[in-house]
């Protein structure tokens, strides 16, 4: 057991002293307005160079510190999580494979490159999410890589449309495209690609079902890698977004994914799905806030988001552990008398997803919804912004009184106690940036803060629709009427709300039916019927026949060669 701790060790020292470097140095292009482009020449061949292409700015840089600085967490923390393991060493390096692949989009200004890094994502994520090798792992791994490599054909045909430009530098073309025709095709692909990656309606199935993966893969693809990508890649290709009519588009799918999953979390008993809905709601409020141009704001909230939510999931995955992998939060409570560290680091990650002032999350998303309160926005994407909003506080208030403070509904017999330390030492870590890391990165990317004047109503709509939605979860949870919402009386509502909206069953759906068994009818009409007949079974019954009756003469039979000739003599007489 020595070797898998040491190997632990040795990957944690290693992420977390690279995140440091990339946020010194990332400070210090952001106070002093530095940007490196390097060309690096990989190799040359023939006269032909293989050149890679890296973008250091303040943006990639405290991207990619932030990504290391919550692997590392989240290795440490692995060493406790996935103690009765015996392929802890494929997980690592699955895990740091995971890393480097987020490592190559974020510091490619290049769309080859961008490809290596998006494919990569792709690809091991699937490895990881089938990592418990059964059939609901298989089924979950085959929608997320379904899901998307439709993504991944949108990119590739972007980058065959770039081909017009002489270069796959998209950095050097994103603000000088003059033809609304490359406009609108490229800023479309790019669009769907994110739609995809980042699971906003329709491809938001595989999000919830990836939560098939280990909790720290969870914690890590849910924070900051795999659903971060597609809002990453918005945030480059902002300016081109915002020259054509698509950021209304993209202003209402937002809109409308973070309406959705925050009505499904609040009918939803599985934990981890719960936690997995919240990240969807933020990615939609991400998604939303970039469509009007604040593409700094929107990269704000998806650095102090990731922090807190790698807290929340590693959270759920102590609690899940001893609970003996029960995710049914019906079955959980009082275990504020058991698990006291983690109850307390469950409660800072889910106010300050909330935006409890004065946390991580209240300096993102209280800017976000004052700057939308400025804006000038319609009726439906104002509902849709502070209504979710109270739908985070529902659901945040539910889980809390659910898993803390409600009464232990397990008969079992259990021992659960706060004795994993490396989990617990990779939560602490987690627990100081989800309180500091908001007002910290703050200074740093908004060194003159935005001045927003609204009115007194407005100016409180945030805080007061968060106090309601809080309390209602609270008072749903304690009385009988959210028996009643789940009762047969109204299983339609809320079967339609705790599946988001049936979109799961039309992702498999339309997978299976159309493709699946249309190609199981041309197997059996086609490839094991006429096609069999005519093709290559008939051909090779044609020489099998042609050779058998050759081999009849090669037996030296008196017998036949003397029909044979005495029928050629006939033949030969009659003419």
């Amino acid at each position: 057991m020595y070797w898998r701790s040491n190997i632990c060790v040795i990957s944690f020292f290693f992420l977390f002293f690279s995140s440091l470097t990339c946020f010194s140095v990332g400070i210090y292009f952001c106070l002093f307005n530095i940007c490196y482009f390097i060309d690096w020449e990989v190799l040359v061949l023939n006269s032909s160079s293989i050149i890679m292409t890296l973008l250091l700015d303040w943006m990639s840089l405290i991207f990619m510190g932030l990504v290391l600085f919550i692997s590392s967490m989240v290795i440490f923390y692995s060493d406790g999580y996935m103690e009765g393991d015996w392929f802890l060493l494929r997980f690592i390096i699955l895990v740091l494979l995971f890393v480097l692949s987020m490592m190559l989009l974020i510091i490619s200004p290049n769309m080859i490159s961008i490809l290596l890094g998006w494919d990569g994502l792709g690809l091991i994520s699937y490895l990881l999410v089938i990592y418990y090798q059964n059939f609901k792992s298989f089924s979950a791994g085959m929608l997320t890589v379904m899901s998307n490599r439709l993504g991944d054909v949108a990119f590739l045909i972007s980058i065959a449309w770039m081909l017009n430009f002489g270069s796959w530098n998209y950095i050097f073309y994103v603000d000088f495209l003059t033809n609304s025709l490359e406009l609108s095709i490229i800023s479309f692909l790019m669009i769907f690609a994110a739609m995809t990656k980042s699971a906003q309606i329709p491809f938001s199935s595989w999000l919830p079902a990836a939560m098939a993966a280990p909790t720290p893969v969870s914690a890590l693809v849910h924070s900051s890698t795999l659903v971060t990508a597609g809002v990453y890649l918005m945030i480059r290709f902002n300016s081109l977004i915002m020259m054509t009519g698509y950021s209304s588009y993209l202003l209402f799918v937002g809109g409308l994914t973070m309406f959705m999953s925050g009505l499904g979390a609040n009918f939803e008993f599985d934990l981890k799905k719960i936690i997995a809905l919240s990240t969807l709601s933020q990615l939609g409020l991400m998604m939303s806030i970039l469509s009007m141009g604040y593409y700094n704001l929107a990269f704000f909230h998806l650095i102090t988001h990731a922090l807190f939510k790698a807290l929340l999931f590693m959270c759920a995955g102590v609690i899940i552990h001893n609970m003996s992998d029960c995710q049914d939060i019906r079955f959980m409570g009082g275990l504020v008398n058991y698990l006291p560290l983690t109850c307390v680091c469950f409660c800072v990650s889910n106010l300050a997803l909330c935006g409890m002032p004065f946390l991580a999350g209240f300096y993102s998303k209280d800017l976000v919804l004052e700057v939308t309160g400025m804006e000038f926005i319609n009726y439906v994407s104002f509902f849709f912004y502070f209504f979710s909003t109270g739908l985070t506080a529902c659901y945040t208030g539910r889980l809390i009184y659910s898993i803390i403070f409600s009464d232990l509904n397990i008969s079992s017999s259990f021992c659960i106690s706060d004795e994993g330390w490396f989990m617990l030492k990779g939560m602490l870590g987690m627990v100081f940036m989800a309180v500091m890391g908001g007002s910290i990165i703050s200074w740093i990317v908004f060194p003159f803060p935005y001045m927003i004047c609204l009115p007194f109503v407005l100016k409180l709509l945030a805080l007061i629709v968060t106090v309601m939605g809080a309390v209602l979860g609270y008072f749903l949870s304690i009385s009988h009427y959210n028996k009643v919402l789940l009762s047969f009386s109204f299983w339609l509502g809320s079967s339609f709300a705790g599946s988001m909206w049936f979109m799961p069953y039309i992702s498999t759906r339309s997978i299976s039916f159309l493709p699946l068994f249309s190609g199981t009818y041309l197997i059996k009409s086609f490839d094991h019927g006429w096609c069999e007949l005519f093709g290559a079974q008939g051909i090779f019954n044609f020489f099998k026949e042609g050779s058998t009756g050759n081999q009849l003469f090669q037996f030296n039979f008196v017998k036949t060669y003397l029909m044979t000739f005495l029928f050629f003599v006939i033949i030969l007489m009659m003419f």
